[in-house]
């Protein structure tokens, strides 16, 4: 009866950094798809709604970078640590990033890194808040987190939460 009361607008923030081309291309992606029609080919669909919060050259906090490296899909090549929350999977190949002995292991560690040497994150982390999910340095995966919207606004992904009446009132 009160189901539009669970319903929110999705929560999506990029850390975003002007001087790296993926972050910028990951942010027109997503200004684009919350005033243009999503997917971009089809003119009958409609823009997606979600909070857009931009955070220009500013790192994550040490919590917000917990939370993330929670939400980041599993580790893909045999070079990552074992541990898939490791705070390495955020730090960028760029030549005046450390390396590996030097390399923070701590949430705290790597933002302190990140507003010390802009350079040494991989930009942009784009995190949907409310759905769980999170990329990092790659523009591409934008387009996972986006196309995951435009699911759940078709249809095509069930809420979770469906709380539906038991016992008495059922």
């Amino acid at each position: 009866m009160f189901s539009a009361f669970k319903k929110s607008i999705p929560q999506i923030s990029i850390f975003h950094n002007s001087s790296s081309p993926p972050s910028a291309k990951a942010l027109a992606a997503l200004r684009s798809a919350t005033s243009s029609p999503y997917p971009p080919g089809k003119s009958n669909a409609r823009p997606l709604k979600f909070n857009l919060e931009v955070l220009e050259n500013t790192p994550p906090t040490p919590d917000q970078i917990r939370t993330i490296l929670t939400y980041l899909p599993p580790a893909r090549s045999a070079d990552d640590p074992s541990d898939p929350h490791h705070v390495a999977r955020l730090i960028s190949t760029h030549p005046s990033a450390p390396s590996l002995p030097d390399r923070p292991s701590s949430a705290e560690g790597l933002s302190r890194l990140a507003q010390s040497n802009p350079h040494a994150v991989r930009w942009p982390i784009i995190v949907d808040w409310t759905n769980g999910k999170a990329v990092a340095g790659d523009s591409e995966g934008v387009k996972d987190i986006l196309e995951h919207l435009r699911k759940r606004r078709d249809g095509e992904i069930k809420e979770e939460a469906d709380h539906k009446p038991t016992g008495w009132f059922s």
